[in-house]
């Protein structure tokens, strides 16, 4: 044992470049020097030192070195274009985010040029660790568009029909009908876990997973609330994408985490972006409130797929390119993604499958997410008929995120009637969502 941690001693602190040959081949070396120094080393003393792994699937398997794409050089934009965009950039941000206590990062790409890039504050406030470009945030329900995506491409290599009911791959679960499609666009009619986790009374000094979203679904259904009909109407509900998550496990055999890292982060050279294990705090910014306090870790924070994403303004970038450029996903994919399935009520707003939009009369769209979790907002923005993108995380809770949309008459016409902004994308914990439970259900009577 002691020969390994010696060894790992001398290479982790060594630089590496992801996906060269270098890598891969010190990688390969590793392992083999790991399995040699373990088989003539080990004893009865080592093996008390290293916990048993549970097996999970797919997370203990050989594997393989993930394929690295490169996406294509951004087209070049006229000098005075730029600047002028800039200006305009530079004064939105000036009057809404630079003095109103913003604590975070800014980026505007046209064309997928930065035109537009500004970081402010710490990212543990009074630490000395000012926000850079490669700063992680918690991102929120903006997650979702990574658990959309994730569940699209295994549609998109036929594993899986988006009309399949979720019980064909849970055969336990008993809400009958409820479609992947349907929790895709958030029309399952399934109770939100948000809510339901405390109405059954979940020991909050525990984190819940998403096994138990799920196991306590079927187990306490007779007694949860707020459960419809699926495909009848839109209610924006976190449990749908915690369960797509658990879908994307069951399809691959492997960790969500794990699955995403392999799929995307890693291949689109996304180096800041992970998503969150409260085991491992180190790797995360806090969040905080608007006064600065810090938000408390709580039972809700394990849950990943609806949330728990963490990147960079850059990443998001390149995530936003990588779904324009057709690097990864069919045409007829994005397509299925920003088409709007909810249209029983009048009006711009709608959601298609994992994307929020707006669609104006002229046809114009601004497909988007924003997110909340704790004292942490993000906004994703894209004008993808204009080629333009705007992406504001922050991590002290700052409202102004959300005016964000302000800027898309930058790019084009985005005429028309914007409703009031949704800013509890994930519905903030503890008080604030007891307060809002407290209103949703004075409608009800």
């Amino acid at each position: 044992m002691s020969g390994i941690k010696s060894f790992f001693n001398r290479v982790k602190f060594t630089p590496i470049t992801l996906g060269s040959l270098t890598y891969i081949a010190c990688l390969s070396a590793i392992i083999v020097t790991i399995a040699g120094l373990s088989a003539c080393g080990s004893s009865s003393t080592d093996s008390q030192e290293q916990p048993q792994l549970k097996a999970v699937p797919g997370t203990l398997s050989a594997i393989p070195a993930p394929v690295l794409l490169d996406l294509p050089a951004p087209t070049p934009i006229a000098p005075a274009l730029k600047q002028r965009l800039h200006d305009g950039c530079e004064a939105w941000y000036n009057m809404r985010l630079r003095n109103s206590g913003f604590n975070g990062g800014m980026l505007v790409a046209k064309n997928g040029n930065i035109i537009f890039e500004q970081y402010k504050g710490m990212a543990h406030i009074g630490g000395k660790d000012v926000i850079t470009e490669n700063t992680p945030f918690q991102i929120a329900s903006v997650s979702k568009t990574f658990t959309a995506m994730a569940v699209l491409k295994l549609y998109q290599d036929s594993l899986i029909k988006l009309d399949d009911q979720f019980s064909k791959y849970f055969p336990q679960f008993n809400y009958p009908g409820v479609t992947i499609k349907d929790m895709l666009s958030h029309r399952s009619g399934l109770p939100n876990y948000l809510y339901f986790l405390e109405d059954i009374h979940w020991d909050e000094t525990k984190f819940a997973t998403n096994e138990d979203v799920l196991s306590l679904m079927i187990s306490h259904k007779n007694e949860l609330k707020d459960i419809t009909a699926p495909n009848t109407h839109f209610e924006y509900c976190n449990t749908n994408y915690a369960l797509l998550a658990l879908l994307v496990e069951k399809v691959t055999g492997k960790r969500f985490p794990q699955y995403m890292q392999e799929t995307f982060f890693t291949p689109l050279h996304m180096t800041n972006t992970f998503i969150f294990n409260p085991d491992s705090m180190a790797t995360a910014n806090r969040s905080y409130d608007y006064r600065g306090r810090i938000e408390k870790d709580m039972y809700l924070d394990k849950v990943y797929g609806d949330k728990d994403v963490y990147t960079t303004p850059r990443d998001l970038l390149t995530w936003d390119r990588a779904l324009t450029t057709g690097i990864i996903f069919k045409p007829e994919t994005i397509t299925l993604a920003y088409t709007p399935y909810s249209n029983e009520r009048r009006g711009i707003r709608n959601y298609g499958l994992g994307w929020r939009m707006f669609v104006f009369p002229s046809g114009k769209k601004i497909i988007y997410h924003n997110g909340w979790w704790h004292g942490s907002n993000a906004s994703f923005i894209r004008m993808v008929q204009d080629s333009a993108t705007i992406i504001i995380l922050g991590n002290k809770y700052n409202r102004n995120i959300y005016h964000a949309k302000e800027l898309a008459g930058l790019f084009g016409n985005y005429g028309g009637k914007r409703e009031e902004e949704e800013e509890n994308e994930a519905a903030e914990p503890g008080r604030t969502v007891v307060r809002r439970r407290i209103v949703r259900r004075r409608r009800h009577k």
